[in-house]
């Protein structure tokens, strides 16, 4: 059962919630170990609540999960774990990260709420609504970003990161919703009502807009934002996303990937080596120019 309620509590998607060590890298204080340690234990409790809302989720989607070919397979929709199992487990986990995150900062301990609060609204109803579904989505990781800034005292956080997060949230939920609508075709409806919603030419047109959006953003603050060297070397940067964002619409267009956007994360090495780059130069900039 504990194995059954690990896996129900998705550890692999715990890759998300490193966007609350956004603010924390961009603010120049990755190095402060007071700060490091804060963020580190809001990262930990992050996962926790996020885990109480997949439980949740898992309890509110198990009848359509049993139809669907792959989600079958979930402990929940499986009967490896029990609901009432899967309930006071759920239940513990919001206690207990509340509980914890009240020894942080209020600020935190707020931005959990919200978190929560907005989870179990699409649960429930949000979910089913087409683009409402995916702007919550895109909620969830603006509100890891902004979790990050209220652990620490921040001095050069740009507000500009909040816009490119916001877009490549929307980014990654849409190409999701992309691969789910592939995957099932003319059954996608009976397995996620909101698919009825969307069509692969329309899903086209999202991506397409915020992927461009996304590069155009994270360029402009590449040069523009107040925090970033003055000699613009953050701009080397540019490359590494513009391959990241391709590399996904390849994968997901061509290899009919990004069903789970953690996956692709986890498994594809180009991307991985990407991403990698990514944060070397980033670092070097920030901390040895």
């Amino acid at each position: 059962m504990l194995k059954a309620l690990l896996k129900t509590m998705r550890p692999r998607q715990w890759t998300k919630n490193v966007f609350i060590f956004a603010a924390l890298v961009f603010d120049k204080q990755l190095l402060h170990a007071e700060s490091f340690l804060r963020t580190l234990a809001g990262f930990a409790l992050f996962c926790l609540i996020s885990s109480s809302v997949y439980i949740f989720n898992d309890l509110a989607d198990v009848k359509a999960d049993r139809q669907h070919p792959e989600k079958k397979n979930r402990p929940i929709a499986s009967g490896k774990l029990s609901v009432n199992s899967a309930w006071i487990a759920g239940i513990a986990l919001v206690i207990i990260t509340l509980g914890l995150s009240f020894f942080l900062t209020r600020g935190f301990e707020t931005v959990l709420v919200i978190y929560f609060l907005i989870n179990m609204a699409y649960s429930k109803w949000l979910k089913h609504i087409p683009i409402v579904d995916v702007l919550v989505i895109a909620a969830g990781f603006v509100l890891r970003v902004h979790a990050g800034v209220t652990l620490i005292q921040v001095q050069r956080f740009s507000p500009w990161l909040y816009v490119v997060m916001t877009l490549l949230a929307l980014f990654l939920g849409f190409g999701k919703r992309r691969a789910e609508l592939a995957l099932l075709a003319q059954g996608a409806g009976s397995h996620r009502k909101v698919l009825e919603g969307y069509t692969l030419p329309l899903l086209d047109q999202y991506i397409m807009i915020v992927s461009g959006t996304t590069i155009v953003a994270y360029s402009l603050y590449t040069f523009s934002a107040p925090n970033v060297p003055e000699n613009h070397s953050m701009m080397l940067t540019i490359p590494f996303v513009v391959y990241t964002i391709f590399r996904y619409l390849y994968l997901i267009e061509v290899k009919h990937a990004g069903g789970a956007p953690e996956e692709i994360l986890l498994s594809d090495r180009p991307f991985q080596v990407a991403m990698f780059l990514w944060g070397i130069v980033v670092l070097a900039i920030f901390y040895l120019s």
